[in-house]
């Protein structure tokens, strides 16, 4: 072997080393010695610090303690486009070699942290710690801290965002969370996420005094992040066409500078080199706009915890989009009417029941007598449609209202990451009666209202 073989042969057996290690602890929480002693060689050769290889101490406290870090981590684990080099013994191969060793210092680091996240019960502390190294890397793979878990950019998460969300879940199931609400200290060192926020509404019959105030901040917290990413998201989704009955309004901002030089060009005095405008031409801006009747039915059953929460906040923005009439029904073998709420979901959201089975007739029942122009109503209606023996009556009256005129959207859930779970056999109906069941991820929905009820 030459001397440049085996010098990238050493580089690769570092960078495997640290691997190796990571898989190890991922799957043992036992520590290997050989590997470990090995890891710690690398470590510190390469000039990082030990506590990269100690899972239990937080990014955050790393990058406090080396700040010169930070940049690091950031688009760490983004594919990047690397200009190879001419041979393997010039200075840049070198170089990038050094990088993959230290990239896979900092990657096993920010993935053990995250997916190594243990057994038995857990505190407040370990929940936030672990939602703050959730959050780097989220950065590490180029998005803001929450987004994978929460869908927050406004794009569809990928596969690991679910998983993200599934360890949270787990972590705040083996929280002890009515103790840690009751006390102010602890409480305020949770951070909102949709898994703390479904275990705060299936719980909150059991709370009360300080524990139910707590766990109605957070909640209230959650609600207003997420209320101001979908309202972003509606305001940038396609509005209505422009409406050219209406002339448009003579003011300078709507002044068509172009058009209006182009109709004068015949104006043109050449001696003078002025231009004499004898009409204006203004922008249209109207748009076309029809009041419109927004039903929204949403299965509130064990499954649909995240539907029920990103609908609510949905219908309460659309509520407030003008002309459009907005209620908001939720059912599970019950349904209940929460339109008089609709403008708050955070009442609406405590107003809910979470759990149980489901009676989509019963909501049927409800929701019906509410269409009273057809042609401009539009029905929302969310759920898994795992309806057991009441599959063909919900149908028929799903069939009944979409033959009556009313524009009705099925939706098998909307989840901030996009996974949805629908009945086959309601599936293959909808998409004969031509209504398919929209996306699963919240974009797809607002979309479709949005361009139905502008």
């Amino acid at each position: 072997m030459t001397g440049q073989n085996a010098e990238v042969s050493s580089y690769d057996s570092r960078r495997q080393v640290l691997y190796w290690r990571l898989l190890a602890r991922l799957f043992d929480p036992e520590e290997q010695a050989a590997l470990e002693s090995a890891s710690l060689a690398v470590v510190e050769d390469i000039g990082l610090p030990p506590a990269l290889l100690d899972p239990k101490v937080s990014v955050d406290s790393t990058v406090q303690r080396h700040p010169e870090l930070a940049a690091e981590f950031d688009g760490l684990m983004v594919p990047e486009q690397r200009a190879t080099t001419a041979s393997d013994g010039d200075s840049a191969g070198e170089r990038d070699r050094e990088e993959e060793v230290r990239r896979a210092a900092l990657v096993s680091k920010v993935l053990l942290n995250v997916f190594a996240a243990g057994s038995g019960t857990v505190t407040a502390g370990q929940l936030s710690q672990w939602q703050s190294d959730a959050g780097w890397l989220e950065r590490a793979l180029g998005c803001e801290p929450g987004d994978l878990r929460g869908g927050r950019t406004g794009r569809p998460a990928p596969e690991i965002g679910p998983e993200l969300g599934a360890i949270e879940a787990d972590l705040v199931r083996r929280m002890h969370l009515r103790e840690v609400l009751a006390d102010p200290a602890l409480a305020s060192r949770l951070t909102p996420s949709m898994s703390l926020i479904e275990q705060l509404l299936r719980d909150k019959g059991n709370l009360s005094g300080v524990a139910l105030a707590n766990a109605k901040s957070l909640i209230r917290r959650f609600v207003d992040e997420v209320a101001e990413v979908l309202r972003t998201q509606v305001e940038k989704s396609t509005v209505g066409a422009l409406d050219r009955s209406v002339p448009p309004k003579r003011v300078f901002r709507n002044l068509d500078l172009d058009r209006t030089i182009w109709k004068n060009l015949t104006n043109w005095s050449p001696e003078e080199e002025r231009l004499y405008v004898d009409r204006l031409y203004y922008r249209h801006t109207a748009r076309k706009t029809t009041p419109q009747r927004l039903i929204v039915v949403v299965d509130q059953s064990g499954s649909m915890v995240d539907s029920m929460v990103n609908c609510t906040i949905l219908a309460s923005i659309f509520a407030g989009l003008p002309k459009v009439d907005v209620h908001l029904i939720a059912y599970d073998t019950r349904a209940i009417d929460l339109t008089p709420w609709v403008d708050d979901p955070f009442e609406t959201l405590l107003r809910t029941n979470l759990g149980g089975g489901n009676d989509g007739p019963v909501a049927m029942a409800m929701a019906r007598p509410k269409i009273t122009e057809p042609r401009s109503t539009v029905m929302v209606w969310i759920s898994d449609f795992y309806e057991f023996g009441r599959s063909q009556p919900l149908f028929e009256g799903i069939e009944a209202v979409h033959r009556s005129g009313v524009k009705f959207i099925p939706v098998g859930s909307v989840t901030s990451s996009g996974r949805q779970e629908v009945n086959p056999w309601f599936r293959e109906r909808f998409k004969a009666l031509g209504t398919p069941v929209v996306s699963g991820h919240i974009r797809g929905l607002v979309h479709e209202l949005k361009t139905f009820l502008t």
